[in-house]
């Protein structure tokens, strides 16, 4: 599990493999490896729990395991009118955009890359916005490093999920290619599409694949296969950390190629000091004193405008 977290940080940092080939490449080398070797393999997996342990918990996985819950049970018919439904919901208005306004727009263009960031979000937002980051700033060019680093504040200090920084970046794109329209309508409609294409799935993939995850939670090279996706993900998560942190302490990062190698070589002379001495001290303040998120969160954020507002 080690070496595929290594193995999945190598890929993305230095070769710039896009996230969904990670996250399939790691579902085979699970699903496969569970086969050979089981006791590595299989981590994710661990003893069911029983009524008297969990109470209620208990009482509703025996209710499962006796089938009594008609919706819990795959059924083909079921399984055709949800896909019908909400593929028309979340598809439907990409297909309008693109007849409309063509593949080249950015609409299109948007509504298409959303939509393939939410079939590949395991791990959550900070597995995935990598692959966000990855390909709004270096492929499409919506937004600038620096701008990404605000979205991904702006969504760290809202009550909102964390994935939500997808409608900051839907919002840029859209505003820097506004075509006839204002900047901000357009910025707008394009928070608005992405927010729609990043959250809609979620319902077909819970209407739609639960009963039959229910029906599959017993097996154990799928378990094997989601262990190995876990532990890609740690190495996902890594070059997120990495990456945002490069562009938070140093305000110009070059990218070189060496053999297909990507380096990312820094600019020291933009090395920011007070960012610096901020990511220490928020990490003593974690790490050595245990202080909690929201409390190291509060306290960078008001040293980071004190020093704002009293350099500028």
């Amino acid at each position: 599990m080690g070496v595929l977290a290594a193995t999945a940080f190598a890929a993305i940092f230095f070769l710039a493999v896009p996230f969904p080939i990670i996250v399939i490449a790691a579902a085979l080398i699970g699903f496969f490896g569970g086969k050979l070797r089981p006791d590595i393999f299989l981590t994710a997996s661990g003893p069911k729990t029983s009524v008297n342990q969990v109470g209620h918990g208990g009482a509703a996985d025996a209710v499962l395991d006796d089938g009594t819950l008609g919706h819990t049970q795959p059924s083909a018919a079921r399984a055709i009118k949800i896909a019908v439904i909400c593929l028309g919901l979340w598809l439907g208005p990409i297909a309008l955009l693109w007849a409309w306004l063509g593949l080249a727009d950015v609409y299109v263009q948007e509504g298409l890359f959303f939509s393939k960031m939410a079939v590949v979000t395991f791990g959550g937002a900070y597995a995935v916005l990598a692959y966000v980051a990855q390909q709004a700033v270096e492929a499409h060019g919506w937004l600038a490093p620096g701008e990404m680093l605000d979205g991904l504040g702006m969504a760290e200090t809202t009550p909102g999920p964390l994935i939500m920084v997808v409608q900051f970046v839907g919002f840029m794109g859209a505003y820097r290619n506004p075509g006839s329209l204002d900047p901000m309508l357009a910025g707008g409609l394009g928070a608005v599409l992405t927010t729609w294409v990043t959250f809609v799935p979620c319902f077909i993939w819970i209407f739609l694949g639960a009963p039959y995850i229910e029906a599959l939670r017993g097996n154990r090279l799928l378990t094997a296969a989601l262990s190995a996706i876990t532990a890609a993900i740690v190495g996902v998560v890594m070059n997120l950390a990495v990456w945002f942190g490069l562009h938070v302490v140093f305000g110009q990062v070059d990218e070189i190629y060496i053999s297909g190698v990507r380096l990312f070589v820094p600019v020291w002379e933009s090395v920011n000091l007070a960012a610096l001495i901020l990511i220490a001290a928020a990490l003593v303040a974690m790490l050595k004193f245990k202080v909690g998120m929201i409390p190291t969160l509060a306290g960078s954020a008001i040293l980071g405008a004190l020093y704002f507002y009293g350099v500028r």
